[in-house]
């Protein structure tokens, strides 16, 4: 039997064999030990570059979330101010405190005068309320 009737299912000899695995041996295997440590230092550093680089990134956004978290309330305390401020201000108690205050005395109902204007027609409030729509 020469060598190419031989059948297919034949493993080829030794020789090639060890040939195609030495073709089929990573590029690294090639490499001194030299070269191989060098590269793994560089990719080390590269790994932790990229590392401190997206920590430095998420430490920015966790300061930026805390700084937006302190503005949310100091608005809302804020806003609570001012709310307050304005039901305070809107009380009765304290409107007439401010009217004396001011010099304003209550009208006596009976010194009251009524200006009574001939022809005046009153504004329909659903004619108000169209115009003033937003």
């Amino acid at each position: 039997m020469t060598k190419d009737q031989r059948p297919k299912s034949v493993a080829p000899g030794p020789i090639q064999a060890a040939k195609r695995r030495r073709q089929l041996y990573p590029f690294l295997f090639h490499m001194g030990p030299v070269a191989l440590s060098v590269c793994s230092v560089l990719l080390i550093g590269l790994m932790a570059l990229l590392y401190l680089s997206q920590l430095n990134q998420a430490i920015s956004a966790n300061n930026t979330l805390l700084a937006l978290h302190a503005q949310e309330s100091a608005l809302q305390r804020q806003n609570q101010d001012l709310v307050n401020t304005i039901a305070k201000e809107q009380s009765p108690a304290y409107i007439a405190a401010q009217a004396k205050h001011m010099g304003l005395v209550p009208a006596d109902p009976s010194t009251v005068q009524v200006v009574i204007v001939p022809h005046l027609r009153p504004i329909p409030s659903d004619d108000l309320k169209q115009r003033f729509k937003p």
